[in-house]
Parts: structure tokens; sequence; C-alpha cells
């Protein structure tokens, strides 16, 4: 019979040092990675909540705005006697930063980077309702074109 030779593979002392070197350094890399990662997550956190906080701003006033429009449109819905009188009345009342053309009042609201532009169209008298919003549009100042 034939012997054949085993070879074996000796590492010395020094092979499992360097492998556990080399864990180390993949552990501290990854752990590394994993940091940045949260800090730049905590950051687009805070930046998403300051632009929701800004724009729910710009809503609300809106709505206010809004409000007070309704308010105007009630009073002087109670003494008018036709519809004429009733846009002239209106218009006379109005906050400067609203404007009425037709039947539709239009307003913005703005902020250092951001437009809410409104419209609503009056309705007539005795309507259920006395404005139905026909615009209400957010534009930013990042795109192309704004020019405020």
């Amino acid at each position: 019979m034939s012997e054949k030779k085993k070879s074996s593979v000796s590492l010395g002392p020094g092979a499992s040092s360097l492998i556990l070197i080399f864990v180390v350094l993949s552990m501290s890399v990854l752990g590394m990675l994993s940091l940045m990662n949260s800090r730049n997550d905590i950051r687009l956190s805070e930046r998403s909540a300051a632009v929701v906080e800004a724009v729910y701003a710009l809503n609300a006033r809106a709505e206010e705005s809004r409000a007070a429009l309704d308010q105007i449109l009630a009073e002087e819905a109670k003494g008018a006697s036709d519809e004429e009188a009733y846009l002239s009345a209106v218009e006379s009342r109005l906050p400067e930063a609203m404007t009425l053309d037709g039947r539709i009042v239009e307003w913005t609201e703005s902020d250092e980077l951001r437009r809410l532009d409104c419209a609503v169209e009056l309705q007539p008298l005795g309507a259920d309702s006395r404005a139905v919003w026909v615009r209400y549009k957010l534009t930013s100042a990042t795109e192309e074109g704004m020019d405020w």
C-alpha cells in the first residue's frame, strides 16, 4: 500500500491575534457608521418637523383669514337686499390683504420660504355655504421663477 502524505497547515499564535484585531476593527467601523446614520436621521427629522410646523402655521393663518372673511360675509348677508349691494358692501369691508375680483376673494399667506395662495368663491345670497375654496396652493421659494 502506498502511503499518502498528510499535510497540515499550522497557524501560529499570531494568526488568532490578527483575526481578533480584524474583528475589532470591523465592529468599530460598523459602530461608527451606525452612529453617523443615527445623527443624520435626527437632523433630517428635525428639518422635517420645522417644515411641517411652518406649513401648518401658514395653514392656520389662512384658516383665520377665511374665518374673518366668513364673519364679514355673515354680517353683510343679514341686511343685504340684492347681490350687487352685498358684493359692494363685502368689498368695502375686506381686510387689506384680500381682493375681490367678481365673486372671487383672493389673498396670500407667506413666510420667508413658502407662499400659500388662497382664493374662495362667494356663493349667492341664501346658499348653504357663503364661500367655497377654489384655490389653496402652497409654493416654495426654491421653485424656479419665484420672485417674492
